[in-house]
């Protein structure tokens, strides 16, 4: 298989992850609108139900309340034109067995009338004449109380009515009145079967406002979803404006916060990259050229020859402290670096690394005084914090003036402990001092190479000073020197 055959695998092995990602994407908003759709449509479906229903019982409850008035209204016309005409003794009258047809034909009913003694004297069924009658509702009409009942499983009212004595004293009978619900049984059935026909139109209706507003809902999310897929392909220079509603208008501000800072890091990370490349090759050019010039030359004077081959060493020397110092960038860069946390005694560790470069400060006849205000122990990494430190003092020590001074100090309080390194050197100009802990900036790189700096060390000191969760400040005047704060938890703080 060639290699033009692998490169068109490849390539369709990218093309067929692009469309499977896209299938996955599209069911996932499909997924979503059909959860919307629904949603919407239950949330319309639970008040219209509850609405039908609500209504519903409503007409029931009123329906018989008015059937029953009405059925008690008649019973007590009836009852009383039975006391006048004695109907209980005679119930041959044919006045009141026409009221009694008549009312058992308007409300397909039954009319029994009971007397004293509960015995049926009358029957519009002729059932239960000649029986007696003892059920509760009798009795308690008996005692002067006018009872309805609603049997709603056998559809019917029943009421009944106490007929009054001979002028009106005393109860001398009941008139029971049983009248079928079939007409409310009726009505409702037919507002259920309409109510059904609204509740189904209502829900044709959701379903189409359901798709219109799933689909304006993931609309922008689907624009948010592309923009963020295109990030995984290389960064875009189009800025996302998704402002359909308040959330995916905060949803697009952080996506391009997100994505500025992708482009900050990346040229950050190319300018790095640019800058490590220069700064490792420059030791190599002029190895080169020194290598070069000897090669080129017969019989070289031994002088020439140690004096080149002295030049290279520090070329090599610089190359290695270049080394050294990225890799303790990236030791400090990489997630989840390992750190060594112990109680250390700041004043002694203090003391070890200004003993360590006091051979420096005596080449540049730099003095260097360390003050302690009082006993400093806390919970350090002392291998990070001894290199921040380090480069703070060393570069005190180079960037200063001949016969200069470099003073530290040291302080706490309760929660933190402050070290201060002061110099009389050069000073930064103030359009530098934000970046002079930026990798590889230099304030002066003719003088910075001269000296031997690698554009590191301030960078390393802030990395180091940041893992012990704590923080760096410069103040510096041009011409007058430098003063560094740093400023570190007592106690070590694990996020």
């Amino acid at each position: 298989m060639n290699r033009n055959m692998y490169i068109q695998s490849g390539e369709w092995v990218i093309i067929s992850r692009g469309k499977l990602r896209l299938k996955i994407r599209d069911r996932i908003f499909r997924n979503l609108r059909v959860r919307i759709i629904a949603i919407i449509m239950l949330a319309g479906l639970v008040p219209c139900l509850a609405a039908l229903f609500g209504i519903v019982t409503y007409y029931e409850s009123r329906a018989v309340e008015l059937r029953t008035a009405e059925i008690q209204n008649q019973c007590t016309i009836l009852c009383n034109q039975f006391s006048t005409y004695g109907y209980l003794s005679d119930t041959s009258s044919e006045v009141i067995n026409a009221n009694l047809s008549q009312l058992t034909d308007i409300y397909n009913g039954r009319v029994m009338v009971i007397d004293s003694q509960l015995t049926v004297v009358r029957d519009t069924y002729d059932l239960d004449e000649g029986k007696t009658d003892v059920s509760e509702n009798v009795i308690r009409s008996m005692q002067g109380e006018a009872v309805s009942y609603y049997d709603k499983k056998n559809n019917y009212i029943e009421v009944s009515a106490p007929i009054p004595g001979p002028e009106g004293e005393g109860i001398s009978g009941v008139m029971q009145a049983s009248v079928s619900t079939d007409t409310i049984e009726n009505t409702i059935a037919e507002l259920y079967t309409q109510g059904g026909v609204i509740i189904g139109i209502a829900m044709i209706l959701l379903a189409l406002a359901g798709v219109f507003a799933a689909d304006r809902v993931v609309r922008p999310l689907h624009r948010i979803t592309g923009a963020i897929e295109s990030v995984t392909e290389g960064y875009t220079d189009d800025v996302l404006h998704v402002e359909t509603f308040t959330e995916t208008r905060q949803m697009s501000e952080a996506f391009n916060k997100m994505l500025g800072r992708l482009k900050l890091l990346d040229e950050s990370r190319e300018e790095f990259v640019s800058n490590v490349s220069h700064e490792l090759k420059t030791p190599m050019t002029s190895m080169k050229v020194l290598a070069d010039s000897l090669l080129e030359q017969e019989n070289v004077p031994v002088e020439m020859y140690q004096e080149f081959m002295g030049d290279i060493a520090k070329e090599i020397d610089r190359e290695n402290q270049i080394i050294t110092d990225l890799l303790s960038l990236v030791k400090m860069d990489k997630t989840g670096q390992n750190i060594n946390i112990q109680s250390v005694n700041i004043n002694e560790l203090l003391e070890q690394i200004l003993k360590r470069l006091k051979p420096i400060a005596e080449k540049k006849n730099v003095e260097m005084v360390m003050e302690s205000f009082r006993p400093v122990t806390a919970e350090i990494d002392e291998t990070k914090f001894s290199l921040a430190v380090s480069n703070l003092v060393e570069n005190a020590i180079k960037y200063n003036m001949d016969n200069g001074w470099v003073h530290v100090s040291l302080n706490a309080d309760h929660k933190f402990f402050y070290i201060k390194v002061e110099d009389s050197g050069i000073g930064i100009p103030e359009k530098d001092q934000d970046h002079i802990f930026e990798r590889f900036y230099r304030v002066d790189k003719s003088h910075s190479r001269e000296i031997g700096g690698t554009g590191l060390g301030l960078a390393i000191a802030r990395n180091a000073v940041i893992v012990h969760r704590g923080s760096i400040k410069v103040h510096s005047i041009e011409g007058e020197g430098t003063t560094f704060t740093v400023r570190i938890p007592l106690t070590y703080v694990t996020v």
